[in-house]
């Protein structure tokens, strides 16, 4: 097989283009036309225009075309490497314009978060800094994904545990305390063992998390009668009767018919970390954010 870089100095056919190679990167990354489609926001067709486009730039078919989607031939495995060196490049060019540009509290941040934890604690800390900062729009994406800083997919995360990745910016914002909830109103008669209760709690997934384990260690006769990821949903059940959960009190306080059940030792906390890429460090709207976050939360 003649090597790539070689058929690129032979065609003539049409420049390459940097949107060409995000389309390539959205294809190998998601596998379909569709769902690169919804990641790049373009339209499958234009994805399949621009695909096509690249290939006859490199004279290289990158893709094989199957019943199960795009999978990457070995001229396309050779090509993906550079690509993404490309693509590091021209991001890293865009938080260095970016994290420079010392403007005026303009333009839009997009911040990650969990469900329960964007709605219950962050939005009305986000909601005061807009009020201040009227010229700021702010993209909250509640996302069980650990979004790629690096990428740009968020500029600011909060999360329950500390930050691997070298170039990210983090500090510990504040400690989440737990507690174990019930329907108000109700019996709820707690043996010692728990037999004869009924559990909310997190899905099998998520089964090792602390608040999970201690219940098990708590209540282990009792049943698990409803599992999900979502502690809005968890605290939704278990205000509807469903059975006993642990939430955390920040949830729990705001989720009218919830009253706390005492089993003489509190559930484990959680400490949540709020991490942004070095390179924006001088954006003067993140630093804002941050700062009137840590302010609010902060312990």
């Amino acid at each position: 097989m003649q090597p790539y870089h070689s058929k690129m100095n032979e065609s003539t056919k049409a420049p390459m283009e940097w949107s060409d190679i995000r389309v390539f990167l959205a294809i190998a990354r998601t596998g379909t036309l569709m769902a690169a489609a919804r990641q790049t926001g373009l339209s499958q067709p234009t994805m399949g225009r621009r695909l096509k486009a690249l290939e006859a730039s490199l004279s290289l078919t990158l893709f094989q075309r199957t019943s199960d989607g795009f999978v990457l031939t070995a001229e396309g495995e050779s090509v993906l490497g550079h690509a993404e060196r490309m693509e590091e490049q021209a991001l890293a060019f865009q938080r260095e314009l970016a994290g420079s540009a010392q403007q005026q509290l303009e333009g839009s941040l997009r911040v990650s978060s969990s469900d329960w934890f964007g709605v219950h604690v962050l939005s009305p800390v986000l909601a005061g800094f807009l009020k201040q900062h009227p010229g700021v729009g702010i993209e909250l994406l509640t996302d069980a994904r650990l979004l790629n800083l690096a990428r740009r997919e968020a500029d600011l995360v909060f999360r329950i545990q500390p930050f691997d990745e070298p170039y990210i910016l983090q500090r510990k914002l504040m400690h989440m305390d737990y507690a174990l909830y019930a329907a108000a109103g109700q019996p709820h008669p707690v043996a010692g063992d728990g037999e004869g209760s009924a559990l909310v709690t997190l899905d099998s997934a998520y089964r090792d998390f602390p608040d999970a384990v201690w219940l098990r260690r708590m209540l282990p006769k009792a049943r698990t009668a409803f599992g999900s990821n979502n502690r809005e949903a968890q605290a939704r059940l278990c205000a509807a009767g469903v059975g006993l959960a642990v939430l955390p009190i920040a949830l729990g306080a705001q989720t009218p018919g919830l009253e706390r059940v005492e089993l003489g030792e509190p559930p484990p906390g959680r400490d949540v970390w709020l991490g942004y890429h070095r390179d924006l460090r001088r954006l003067a709207r993140l630093r804002a954010l941050v700062d009137a976050t840590i302010e609010a939360l902060a312990s």
